[in-house]
């Protein structure tokens, strides 16, 4: 079958063939029809994400949708290795399939189902989020950023401040309230802790952090200013600012209420996560979420893999 491989650590897919997969005990052949190409998945697949697992070669590629040998059309994820989502067909362990919903293509699932559940999985199963919650968005402008604005909201939050570096993008989102910040100018940091100092005094339960590095300790630094007893859940998850290390002093965590944790796939149970993918899906076919796409078929593995991830790359293989 036709697939698009990854030969060695590091290395961009290619197109190339692998023999077809075959079902065994509790592992499903999967028709595939669509990919998402996600930071993690591209990640992943090439062996530079701390997920990996693997020995090459591989077929690229960590979820995607497709057909069951019932016709039923499924969401599906962690396809077993070598098999990846990238591929005519992939091998699934049949309970990591979600049915699609009526109403909901296969490319929009395709490219909805990891940058929405990220948030759904950090508010519910990390955060804790209750309805009437004030939640922080650092990294807004981003695919996952964007989409964790309405879901907030669509799950009950009162309020949704976001952060980010794009001024004019803040302001088209659906948020409350909108802070841009500017890392790279004189005092950018301290600017940024000041602008917040203000906003976080009125109450923040939930921060979801796309990017760390120093915006991520700007927040935490302003929540240890306020002095307040209401505990504001830090949620890490992802490092989109380039910066995986920060110097985050202990009397930022000694001084104040904030809990600091983490969302991914090692502190999320893979039920959860799909749990997850299942409500952006009800979200997505009732019209409450949306995401912009550009399609690619698989022989346009490379330039796929080098667009950028907004609109959201989407590989059709049928």
């Amino acid at each position: 079958m036709k697939a698009a491989i990854v030969k060695e650590k590091g290395a961009i897919p290619v197109i190339g063939h692998m023999d077809f997969p075959v079902a065994t005990d509790g592992l499903v052949v999967i028709n595939v029809s669509a990919a998402g190409l996600s930071r993690v998945s591209k990640f992943r697949s090439m062996g530079m994400h701390y997920s990996s697992e693997f020995n090459f070669p591989i077929v690229a590629g960590m979820d995607g949708v497709g057909t069951m040998e019932d016709g039923s059309r499924v969401y599906f994820a962690l396809s077993a290795a070598p098999y990846g989502s990238l591929a005519e067909q992939t091998l699934v362990n049949r309970k990591l399939t979600v049915r699609l919903p009526d109403g909901l293509d296969d490319v929009t699932a395709a490219a909805i189902a990891n940058p929405g559940m990220s948030s759904w999985a950090a508010l519910v199963y990390r955060a804790g989020f209750k309805s009437g919650q004030t939640v922080l968005i650092n990294g807004a402008t981003g695919v996952s950023g964007s989409l964790a604005v309405r879901i907030a909201k669509g799950l009950g939050a009162k309020k949704v401040i976001v952060t980010g570096r794009n001024e004019s993008k803040l302001q088209a989102l659906e948020a409350d309230e909108a802070i841009a910040f500017d890392m790279t100018a004189d005092s950018g940091q301290k600017r940024f802790e000041d602008n917040l100092l203000p906003v976080i005094a009125e109450g923040v339960d939930v921060i979801l952090d796309y990017l760390w590095g120093d915006s991520a300790l700007a927040i935490m630094s302003a929540l240890a200013k306020t002095h307040t007893n209401r505990v504001a859940r830090f949620v890490s998850i992802g490092t989109s600012s380039g910066q995986e290390n920060i110097h985050l002093p202990s009397s930022v965590l000694r001084s104040s209420t904030i809990e600091l944790i983490g969302s991914g796939g090692d502190s999320v149970s893979k039920a959860d996560m799909l749990t997850a993918v299942r409500g952006v899906f009800e979200m997505a076919a009732e019209g409450k979420l949306t995401i912009n796409t550009a399609e690619f078929v698989l022989e346009e593995i490379e330039e796929a893999w080098n667009a950028p991830l907004s609109p959201r790359p989407v590989v059709k293989v049928k």
